[in-house]
């Protein structure tokens, strides 16, 4: 299916931290109809995220931390079971995973393997985010993570099974933990 769209205005609202835009586009659809919207579209660049696991001990590393956004829709004290992420910045994808992964986990990963690349929220965001795993094993670990001078990360390392259990009870509900906890059940790479 082809639509044709015509741009008649597009407004920044803000560029503050990231950039949100007023567009309001007209869209032809294939039968001829034209409709008129006006949108608000977040531009906040891409992202990348990594599911650290460990075949042997059965285990997955997560992040915990403050996410004002989930506090103001909801999230009584703002706190976020996560994986590992972060934005592009001017990184390729691989680059931007390794180096969240060392500042947030501690863990300097080896081979990573990209799963793929999901808009997360494409009715107003324009973000990316490219999903990876990587196995994982106390040899590996650098430093003890928790982010950058503005970040407070607790890490967790958790029983695979826990983790299942904690999604599946509505502890961890952050859409990119569920979508890559379940992929490595579904892959079986934990059997």
């Amino acid at each position: 299916m082809s639509f044709k769209i015509e741009v008649i205005k597009d407004k920044i609202l803000s560029d503050n931290y990231f950039v949100l835009r007023n567009i309001t586009y007209d869209l032809t659809q294939k039968n001829g109809e034209v409709i008129h919207h006006k949108r608000e579209v977040y531009d906040r660049g891409n992202g990348a995220t990594i599911l650290l696991y460990n075949p042997r001990k059965q285990t997955v590393v997560l992040v915990r931390q403050f996410r004002i956004a989930t506090w103001v829709n909801g999230n009584e004290n703002g706190m976020l079971i996560e994986t590992c992420a972060g934005l592009l910045d001017d990184d390729e994808p691989e680059a931007c995973i390794r180096k969240e992964a060392i500042e947030e986990t501690g863990y300097q990963v080896g081979e990573v393997r990209k799963v793929f690349e999901l808009y997360m929220s494409p009715g107003g965001v324009t973000e990316i985010v490219y999903f990876f795993i990587a196995e994982y094993d106390d040899s590996l670990r650098a430093n003890a993570g928790g982010g950058v001078e503005d970040e407070a990360i607790e890490v967790l390392e958790l029983p695979f099974v826990e983790a299942l259990a904690m999604m599946k009870r509505g502890e961890i509900c952050d859409g990119k933990a569920v979508i890559l906890l379940q992929y490595l059940q579904n892959a079986g790479l934990m059997d």
